[in-house]
């Protein structure tokens, strides 16, 4: 498998587009098609669930759509006592970063004599975790979305995930929710689980918010919903984007490279360096590490497809193009990565110098690995505790303080033509 190096600064217009478009995920043409199965669940409820996973269990009923805590306790007889006490370590590190992430529960400040203004935090009452199932497992991914909303203080935490034959939920799912303090487990997948938690059913409760990465189909029923619901941020194939200088290790930064386009064959590794010995000897070691690999078929379409290693003239432009790109993942192995960072503006995670490779961050550094993909890093955040919090903002006015402003008040209301505005003021001084 061979790549080449190439010259940011002689890249065709096209070719810069491809790489900073990669696989932005279109879901317009099957957006008909999910729209019906959503409306569906929003009038008939369970029923539409029922018939669609009867494929897996025939005399399927409702009771079967819930996970019981008899299927919790058998699920940590079925996972390796190691990856349980993995998934223990890695929670206690998430809980830890996601607590620092918590504000003041309310402050408040003077604006002029009189006139009191401030803003609490309240967390959502209700949020909904959508949980990958089927060939894509990940209990990580578990922990990255319960975790935070039960740190921000929400009150009940629900997930859903799809099912496998005899309506059977992953045991590694189970048993990582239930380390994350899940309250509630639906045996119920792609956009019937979606729809099911937006609107509500006979058994499943509806949410104030869905999180969790999931298929396009997923993601068009996100979509679909919002405004019923609130949604994370748009969620497509993984990306990782590398920044390095010649005091990078060609042999890690393959590796890096490398482990990113295992994902699937939608996912993006870009190498950008000033060196143009690293980008030669990186692209080297890729293709003698090739060889050897395994889901070579997987590999080789995400290395043609999405990814490139590049060389640029200078650190200016190296970064110029990095905080375009706006990266789900940035490495930055520079000499002095600190203050590289001063100058990263858009990414989802950063992770800082030649001992930080994303997989830390995938599992267990405490960081989030629900992160904006396809250039969203240039207006959405990773999950976090802030997004399962309302800030509310609050005032008082004495009635010197209201006298001080009501002129100002009443003016503009008139001028907009709200002359009831300006009554409401006037009449407290008649």
């Amino acid at each position: 498998m061979k790549i080449k190096p190439e010259r940011i600064d002689r890249l065709t217009p096209s070719k810069r587009k491809s790489i900073m478009e990669r696989s932005m995920e279109d879901v317009s043409n099957i957006l008909d098609d999910i729209r019906k199965i959503v409306e569906d669940v929003k009038q008939r409820g369970n029923a539409v669930a029922l018939e669609h996973y009867r494929k897996h269990k025939e005399t399927i009923t409702e009771a079967d759509l819930e996970v019981t805590r008899e299927e919790i306790e058998n699920a940590y007889k079925q996972v390796d006592p190691k990856v349980v006490d993995a998934l223990k370590i890695a929670a206690r590190n998430i809980k830890r970063f996601h607590r620092a992430q918590i504000e003041r529960e309310m402050w408040s400040i003077e604006i002029t004599e009189g006139i009191l203004a401030g803003r609490k935090t309240t967390p959502m009452d209700i949020v909904g975790c959508y949980i990958p199932g089927g060939t894509a497992v990940y209990p990580s991914s578990i922990l990255m979305t319960v975790l935070p909303a039960k740190v921000a203080g929400v009150g009940q935490v629900v997930a859903v995930t799809p099912p496998s034959q005899g309506m059977i939920a992953n045991p590694a799912t189970l048993v990582a929710a239930d380390i994350a303090g899940c309250d509630r487990i639906f045996k119920v997948g792609g956009p019937w689980g979606v729809a099911g938690l937006a609107y509500g059913t006979e058994t499943m409760p509806r949410v104030d918010k869905i999180v969790g990465p999931g298929n396009k189909y997923v993601t068009a029923a996100k979509m679909l919903v919002y405004g019923q619901v609130d949604i994370d941020s748009p969620a497509g194939p993984s990306e990782a984007l590398i920044l390095a200088d010649e005091t990078g290790d060609p042999e890690l930064i393959a590796l890096d490279f490398l482990s990113q386009v295992e994902h699937d064959p939608d996912s993006a590794a870009v190498l950008v360096t000033t060196s143009a010995e690293l980008a030669d000897a990186v692209c080297e070691v890729i293709e003698r590490e090739f060889e050897s690999l395994a889901r070579k078929d997987i590999l080789a379409l995400s290395l043609t497809r999405h990814s490139s290693v590049l060389v640029a003239e200078s650190m200016g432009q190296a970064i110029d193009f990095t905080n375009e790109y706006a990266a789900e993942h940035l490495e930055v192995i520079t000499r002095d990565p600190f203050i590289t960072l001063n100058r990263i503006r858009h990414a989802g995670s950063i992770f800082l110098g030649p001992y930080a490779p994303v997989p830390v961050g995938d599992y267990a550094s405490g960081t989030n690995h629900v992160l904006p993909t396809g250039q969203c890093a240039r207006m959405f955040s990773g999950l976090s505790v802030d997004d399962f919090i309302k800030k509310p903002t609050f005032q008082y006015l004495s009635k010197e303080g209201l006298a001080a402003l009501k002129d100002v008040v009443i003016t503009l209301a008139e001028a907009e033509g709200l002359p009831i505005h300006a009554r409401a003021v006037k009449a407290r001084f008649e």
